[in-house]
């Protein structure tokens, strides 16, 4: 019997999981993943070999579970909602193992918590126990986003002038670290992403913009690391910008994974949603 290449897989909510671990085994790699309790979907352990519940605030597990099997190389993906870290009787409710204190209370003891460097906090801490992460784009290129307007249904004329304005801005809150997305409409900005995530912006944005045809832009960090938190969407945004009024959704091509892309662009022109992918114009 031939030994396949292994590779890990930290799992948290959502399709993205479910994504890169048949992109995996389909390019020969025998997965071995840990799914967050309480956040990953336990139907994800039927599309990899071998599968582990982990608590999301023991890395030590996560560690344990994957060098166990030889594991060195390994990808994160899939949400996990940081609002929870700041709900009362934190520590008690998730029970850090050392490694996660040495995150919170050490790595980032003198650093904001903003996810660039939370994310990197962690990245660090998997690198001492001997897990390495990788781009989490290697196993789902065919899902990444594409330049012009991926969509039969075009955006109106007058959106292009909201996505120009909007562009530099949405890229200029990145360099911040606060957010991947604002809400747009006639030059005017309408709403800002947090911490509370995509979703919730534009269920705000729409309560804010009634008379809707407004443009939702969503990019990457201009220094984004590919190893994780890269932009993401799917038929779940698009139905939740149908919803609340929208008419546009751009998005940076090679930067942004579209889940299930052939589906989500088809849901995307069934609900008259135009998907832009943009590349500023250099000058």
């Amino acid at each position: 019997m031939i030994n396949r290449k292994k590779i890990g897989l930290i799992a948290g909510q959502g399709r993205l999981p479910f994504m890169i671990a048949d992109g995996a085994r389909a390019a020969g790699f025998e997965v071995i993943c840990v799914g967050f309790k309480d956040q990953a979907d336990p139907a994800l352990a039927e599309h990899v070999d071998h599968f582990y519940w982990v608590p999301l605030a023991r890395m030590g597990r996560w560690i344990t579970k994957l060098r166990y099997h030889g594991i060195t190389e390994t990808i994160m993906v899939g949400r996990v909602a940081k609002r929870r870290m700041y709900t009362p009787w934190r520590i008690v409710q998730y029970l850090p193992d050392w490694r996660a204190f040495r995150v919170w209370y050490g790595r980032l003891r003198h650093m904001d918590k903003r996810n660039d460097s939370l994310l990197t906090a962690i990245a660090d801490e998997l690198a001492s126990g001997g897990i390495i992460l990788d781009d989490s784009t290697r196993y789902c290129q065919e899902h990444l986003a594409r330049s012009g307007v991926m969509t039969r249904t075009q955006p109106p004329k007058q959106t292009w002038a909201d996505i120009e304005f909007g562009w530099k801005i949405v890229k200029q809150m990145g360099e911040l670290d606060i957010g991947q997305a604002i809400a747009v409409k006639e030059r005017e900005v309408i709403a800002v992403e947090a911490i509370e995530g995509t979703d919730r912006m534009i269920e705000r944005a729409g309560g804010l913009c009634k008379v809707g045809g407004w443009t939702l832009i969503k990019t990457a960090k201009p220094a984004q690391d590919m190893r994780f938190d890269v932009p993401t969407i799917g038929p779940g945004t698009i139905e939740n910008l149908k919803k609340n009024h929208a008419s546009c959704l751009v998005v940076e091509p090679e930067r942004t994974i579209i889940i299930d892309m052939p589906e989500t662009l088809k849901l995307a022109d069934r609900l008259k949603i135009a998907v832009v992918g943009y590349v500023q114009p250099t000058t």
